[in-house]
Formats: C-alpha cells, structure tokens, sequence
C-alpha cells in the first residue's frame, strides 16, 4: 500500500490544538481568578515550549505561576499533579493525561504524516495510539510496556484514543505492564461478509497465525498451511458500522458451517471459495447482538444472539451497496 504524502500542515495544526486544547484547560480551572486571556495564556505555553523547550509539565507550572494571582494557591496545586489515567476511565477528548501501558500491536501508518499507530493496553482495555513524524518522539516497540506522559485523548464516533506530541515524554519500563479486555457489545444487521472469510489457510510457522496469500506467508515466505475457517464481516446498527471477526468456533454457530464440513465443500467443488459464498448466503440480514474485545478496527465476536428483530430486506440491500 502506497503512502500518503506528508501533510505538514495537518502536523502543525495538531500541534496547534494541542498547546490551545492546554491553555483552555488552564484558564477554564483558574476562571475569574486568571488575569490574562485564554489566547494569552496559549501564546505563553507556544513560547516556553517552542522556543525554550520546556517540558510541557514545567511550561504549564510556569504560566499558571505569571497569569494566577498570588491569592489562588488551590487552582495552582490542581496543577502540579499530573492527571494519571487507566484507559477505560477516559471519557472525554482534549485532556491531557499520563498513561502506564503496553504496545499490544502495531500497523503500518497510513500516511508519512504519521510516524506510529497502534494499539496500547493496560489492565483495563486496549485503545488506539497515534504518533505524528514532526512530533520526533522516540519509536515504540511492540510487546514493550512504557510510562506516557503528556498524552492527549481523543475521540472518533464515541471510541476513545490518545494522541503523542512533541511534548510527551516516554520511559521504557523493567516491569511488564499486564493488558486486559475490555468487552464490547454492538446490536445491528449483518450486512456483508468481506473478502477473506470461510475456508482460510494459516501459516504453520510456531507462533505465526498470518493467514496465507497466494500460499504464502508475509513473515515465512511459502507455506502449506493449516486450514482454519472466519467471518469477517460488517454489522450496521442503523447510525455506524462495525467489522467483526469470527473464529471457527462462532463462524461454525452463526452460519452452521464446522471445519470439515467447510474442508469437504471446498474438496467436492474443488474451489475454497465456495464456502465463503455458502457462509454469506447463510448469514446476510441475519440481526444479532456480538460481544467481545476491540482490536484496532475489529470487534472479535467471542459470543452472540440472534434477535427476533428483522430488518427491512430493502433497507438491507442499500446498506450492502453501499459497502460495496
């Protein structure tokens, strides 16, 4: 996949918002009591921190200490401790936090503007990272766990991430951070069924679950595989869409396909891509309620019902349409 080019003005105005996302915070805790402007409160944060280099934590001492008067020593002390988070009690976009977490996974960035993306967890959840190329922060490494500090939340369609900056500061930890899942529970219509789904071969390497293509693995090169069978599929619930994954176990309950029933299919039709076209005949329209944990853009179904609500067959259709 091609990369986008670098947009440096996308850059600038994250940073931008960042520093006016802190100022704000600044003047809506000191209220009457500051004695400059919100803007003016920002313009110092930009001067200490582009020109001086100050650590944001010292910048935002420093300019609460020139705009507070003297008489507001307890606006002051919210200050000087840092708001530590755990993942799951982030609930609102622009804050600025300290996180103690582990790199579960990273993705290939989608543009040049974007130096890491991934996934971070902590014993609470899992949630989306982003970290920008001019921010020239030290790369994450996955399965490392890591202090961050000076992160700032955000928030996409109610799902939550955090945002690195130039201001952020990261301290590889000796200790293991342990990661737990949050479950996640989405109603709707099954409204397609991607490309990838049914009888699938996976790579036989120790530890590689890759699934193959063309035969071979991106890690291991060529590979005879295991067959392995997964939906991998789209659940409309009438305002967004969500993509889901299905192992065998829950592919073989939804569409009442098992493994060697899928292998004989396949055998007989001498074409794998039969099962997948049976499992979307089987599936499609079908309104369900899944659960389990988010990884990146994936919802992976550890269970569901079916539910006796039907949705509108032509409804339906202008959905798949237009995921197609």
């Amino acid at each position: 996949m091609s990369a986008s080019p670098p947009d440096t003005n996308q850059e600038m105005h994250e940073t931008m918002a960042d520093i006016d996302t802190l100022a704000a915070e600044i003047g809506e805790q000191l209220g009457d009591q500051k004695t400059v402007t919100t803007e003016e409160i920002g313009e110092k944060l930009r001067t200490l921190i582009d020109e001086y280099h100050l650590p944001v934590s010292e910048a935002r001492r420093a300019v609460i200490g020139a705009v507070a008067p003297e008489d507001a020593p307890e606006a002051m002390g919210n200050f000087d401790d840092q708001q530590s988070a755990t993942l799951d009690a982030i609930e609102r976009a622009e804050e600025w936090i300290d996180i103690t977490v582990k790199v579960v996974e990273l993705w290939e960035p989608g543009s040049d503007a974007i130096a890491q993306v991934g996934l971070l967890g902590d014993p609470t959840g899992r949630m989306k990272f982003v970290s920008f190329t001019t921010s020239e922060l030290p790369e994450l490494i996955e399965g490392r766990s890591y202090r961050l500090e000076n992160v700032v939340t955000d928030e996409y369609e109610g799902r939550f991430s955090v945002k690195l900056n130039r201001t952020t500061t990261i301290t590889e930890l000796e200790d293991e951070v342990t990661v737990g899942e949050s479950t996640e529970s989405v109603t709707g219509a099954l409204v397609d069924v991607q490309r990838g789904s049914g009888l699938i071969r996976r790579c036989d390497e120790e530890g590689c679950t890759r699934v193959l293509q063309n035969g071979t693995c991106s890690e291991h090169g060529e590979q005879s595989g295991s067959f392995d069978l997964r939906i991998k599929g789209v659940l409309d619930d009438g305002t967004a869409v969500q993509e889901l994954i299905f192992d065998r176990e829950q592919t073989a309950a939804l569409a009442g396909i098992d493994l060697e029933a899928a292998k004989e299919m396949a055998q007989d039709a001498l074409d794998t891509g039969v099962v997948e076209r049976e499992i979307r005949e089987r599936v499609i329209g079908r309104y369900i309620e899944v659960h389990g944990p988010e990884l990146g853009r994936y919802l992976l179904v550890d269970s569901f019902e079916t539910s006796p609500e039907t949705p509108d067959p032509e409804d339906l259709l202008i959905r798949a349409r237009a995921l197609s």
